[in-house]
């Protein structure tokens, strides 16, 4: 019987992994820790809300009182950690939620589990899900490794680095038993849309331009996101403990590219003329300190663990494109707003 807080678990990957583990070890309680901020969204996980081995709190990891209340309350017994601020433009403009919600919310929640779990230590783990981010950025060639040495070039992937440091300092400082991943660019259902791919076919199926920065050479890996949940379960259960895993689709494209895809993908699912879509497409100028390219090389959790995508990259953007062609409702709630509603009407109205 574990009672399992995986923080962040209405966002866009968090409530992949939260699905996956209550669907998937009913002799768990699963504690889904979420501050719903603009990205946290509970209609992600509306059809598990109900389950017997579920339960949602709303709060804030930075609340050193109320962690440490929540760890009693619950006992809890292992951490997902994956509650974070993500997305770089936003960390550009507005880097000090970035340093209060990735570096001390996760100081605060290492702090919490270190005094709750301190007399049986080796029974108790610390999972802190991270992004490739943190290693910067790569010429044409080469991968990251779980031994590349980090150099952040953005306030988002600063932050990230500094709470990855955090949770090795606390391993060895107070003896928590940590596991660290570091994962590529996801994408698939509920991402929430200033993101790349939503963002794109929001915006094809509103006749809207297509911003892509400077002339859209930058290159990502990008992994299924329902893949990601299927690494953070296999890393959490059989993972060694004070080890990093890097996660990655082995899936290099440009941003053009994949943009130019959509516009290909949604053309036919939308009826329209081949091409009509591309003609949105409109350069913008560069984001500051924009990275060339990120590359995983994933073979580690592939050797150790097992591990590897499940999707051709093709056959995940066919499914990604028709979850949002299929579910009108949910994009219209996450544009206009109207998706923190549902947490009233869900949980105060009761």
């Amino acid at each position: 019987m574990k009672n399992l807080l995986i923080t962040g678990g209405a966002g866009f990957i968090g409530s992949h992994v939260v699905r996956l583990f209550v669907n998937k070890y009913s002799n768990y309680k699963i504690i889904n820790l979420d501050l719903l901020t603009y990205a946290g969204n509970l209609e992600n996980i509306k059809d598990i809300e109900n389950a017997d081995n579920y339960k949602f709190v709303k709060g804030d990891i930075c609340d050193a009182e109320f962690i440490l209340e929540l760890f009693q309350k619950e006992n809890i017994t292992d951490v997902i950690h994956l509650a974070a601020e993500s997305h770089v433009d936003r960390s550009i403009s507005d880097p000090f939620s970035f340093v209060k919600t990735n570096v001390f919310g996760t100081v605060t929640l290492l702090n919490a589990a270190a005094k709750c779990w301190k007399k049986n230590l080796s029974n108790h783990i610390f999972y802190h899900v991270s992004t490739d981010e943190v290693y910067g950025s790569l010429g044409e060639e080469g991968f990251f490794l779980e031994s590349t040495p980090y150099d952040p070039q953005s306030p988002y992937s600063a932050s990230k680095a500094s709470s990855d440091h955090f949770v090795r300092a606390w391993a060895n400082t107070y003896n928590l038993q940590v596991k660290i991943s570091n994962c590529s660019n996801n994408y698939g259902p509920n991402q929430f849309p200033e993101k790349l791919l939503p963002l794109m076919i929001n915006n094809i199926k509103n006749n809207k331009p297509l911003p892509v920065y400077g002339q859209g050479e930058n290159i990502r890996d990008w992994l299924f996101v329902v893949d990601h949940a299927r690494a953070i379960d296999d890393i959490f259960h059989m993972g060694n403990i004070g080890e990093t895993y890097n996660v990655g689709g082995f899936n290099e494209w440009k941003n053009i590219d994949i943009v130019k895809l959509l516009c290909t993908l949604m053309d036919k699912k939308l009826g329209r003329p081949e091409g009509e879509s591309a003609k949105l497409i409109t350069y913008v100028t560069d984001r500051a300190g924009h990275d060339h390219r990120y590359a995983i090389d994933a073979s580690k959790i592939k050797n150790e663990l097992g591990w590897e995508p499940s999707l051709q990259f093709e056959e995940g953007m066919k499914k990604t494109v028709d979850w949002y062609l299929e579910h009108p409702n949910w994009l219209e709630h996450v544009t206009s707003g109207q998706y923190k509603d549902y947490y009233k009407k869900t949980y105060l109205v009761k």
